[in-house]
């Protein structure tokens, strides 16, 4: 019995650590802006994208479950 509870505190300490390495890891300081620039560069387009090509502007329709398997 004493063995089961001891599994279950190292099976909870173990868990708790990789909680906070990856909440600690989100965090942390970038080593350059570059990396940063690019990201914000690719999110924009994806959403300028995203207004752009969407189904209301594309068909003047709203989007239905038929829009997956139109071919152009």
């Amino acid at each position: 019995m004493v063995s089961l509870a001891v599994m279950f505190g190292l099976f909870g300490a173990v868990a708790a650590w990789l909680i906070v390495v990856l909440l600690r890891r989100r965090n942390g300081a970038t080593q350059n802006a570059e990396g940063l620039l690019i990201e914000q560069a690719g999110r924009i387009r994806a959403q300028r994208d995203r207004s752009s090509y969407n189904a209301l502007s594309m068909h003047n329709t709203t989007p239905t479950m038929s829009d997956q398997y139109r071919r152009p």
